[in-house]
């Protein structure tokens, strides 16, 4: 499948899911000067809650910092980068009040860039997170009442898929591959500028994702899958 030349809004549970999920569509746009955007909705503090230096969200200036390096290896500028801040793991805990902040905050970039695609984490990406970061673009775009083409993509829902039987037949529909073996490198690279993700943090722990997760990101294409409507 050839890239489109429609401009482009990403938008991201949490730093890094873009560039596992989008890296070579985002790179392959850029260099063709598309507009692109990137959105990410919480503040990834959860992903070391549970070691001594991190606890109270020390983690979450690291992880922009190397979101805005990994992007900007793409070709993204920090302007092109809009940060939401919601809680880390919490996205289906929000009250009233918050979600509809929430929903309210991305029909605003919405209605001010109007990208004719989004691309957002699959509905049964077997996250909480990601799973809800779904519902929230959803809501957000019936709330905006723009026109788009709405695309998923996939960072956990295929994990052990031969095995677990958790994928359904309903869940790919829509799917096709799109060649980026000619932004790979930079994929790859932007991958590992999220080296608190990437690399164990100390000595005495392990990675947050594994090699063996993360090969499936280094294969020189993406999978995503497009929506006629948008789905509940």
């Amino acid at each position: 499948m050839n890239i489109s030349q429609k401009s482009v809004m990403v938008v991201s549970p949490h730093q890094d899911d873009e560039v596992l999920g989008c890296g070579g569509l985002i790179a392959s746009k850029q260099e063709q000067n598309i507009p692109v955007q990137v959105v990410f909705i919480t503040d990834g503090a959860a992903s070391h809650s549970w070691h001594p230096r991190f606890q109270a969200g020390e983690i979450v200036p690291i992880r922009k910092e190397e979101a805005l390096k990994a992007l900007s290896i793409l070709g993204i500028k920090p302007s092109q980068i809009h940060f939401i801040d919601r809680p880390d793991g919490k996205l289906n805990f929000l009250n009233s009040v918050e979600r509809q902040q929430t929903i309210e905050q991305l029909a605003q970039l919405l209605q001010s860039f109007q990208p004719e695609e989004v691309y957002v984490t699959h509905r049964h990406d077997r996250s909480e997170d990601h799973e809800a970061t779904y519902k929230l673009v959803q809501e957000a775009i019936m709330f905006s009442e723009i026109k788009t083409d709405v695309l998923q993509y996939a960072i956990w829902m295929f994990c052990n898929f031969l095995t677990d039987g958790k994928v359904q037949l309903e869940d790919l529909a829509g799917a096709y591959r799109l060649s980026i073996h000619h932004v790979q490198d930079k994929k790859r690279q932007a991958i590992e500028a999220y080296s608190s993700q990437y690399l164990p943090i100390d000595a005495k722990s392990g990675a947050v994702l594994s090699r063996n997760f993360l090969r499936q990101f280094f294969l020189p294409y993406e999978v995503f899958f497009k929506l006629d409507s948008i789905q509940k």
